[in-house]
């Protein structure tokens, strides 16, 4: 079993506090009550002398871009096969690079990814793939031949250590009629 953290609190005299078990927190009437993580942090949060470490809120982290544009892809993204957004709806901590539209994990945790890649007037099937550090872990496909826009989607809950890389890249198939309404979105569900 995993040890509690220690709390230490003071009190005015004849203040009531109500125990419950060792798995729910303590009760104080009438007043207000933080709970810390008791486990030592590397990344970024400040640790007390008794080994409790407090996140600030900067510790939020998310992220969400769009292709506003319909424009062909760039020498570049065909290269690479990068899929690039050139605006960012929202960036909470400035981890998403606009320029490489590649988001840059700031701490271990489990982070939620979701993306929409429409493919606009193209007979051809396309595959969309979530890289993780230059590895495909998801992919989504739109292949319908008969509608004019089509989206690949697709969404996961990944486990990312600090510095860890992710961004979209077209596997197969091209988008030369554009992807304006693309989006792709991140956010930090909990560190670890």
């Amino acid at each position: 079993a995993a040890a509690l953290p220690l709390l230490l609190l003071l009190l005015p005299a004849g203040c009531p506090v109500r125990a419950q078990n060792d798995t729910e927190p303590i009760v104080l009437e009438g007043k207000c009550l933080v709970v810390c993580d008791s486990s030592p942090s590397a990344d970024g949060a400040i640790t007390s002398s008794l080994g409790i470490s407090v996140r600030s809120g900067s510790a939020k982290v998310a992220f969400s871009a769009t292709r506003s544009t319909n424009h062909e892809p760039s020498e570049m993204s065909n290269r690479t096969m990068t899929i690039y957004f050139d605006q960012v709806l929202v960036n909470i901590g400035n981890h998403f690079d606009l320029a490489s539209s590649i988001f840059v994990a700031p701490r271990k945790g489990i982070y939620s990814f979701s993306f929409h890649v429409v493919k606009v007037y193209n007979r051809q099937t396309i595959q969309v793939s979530l890289m993780q550090n230059g590895y495909p872990v998801i992919s989504a496909f739109a292949g319908d031949q008969d509608v004019t826009r089509e989206a690949a989607s697709n969404g996961v809950l990944l486990h990312m250590e600090r510095e860890d890389k992710v961004h979209l890249k077209l596997e197969r198939g091209n988008l030369m009629g554009g992807w304006k309404y693309s989006t792709f979105s991140g956010f930090l569900v909990f560190p670890l």
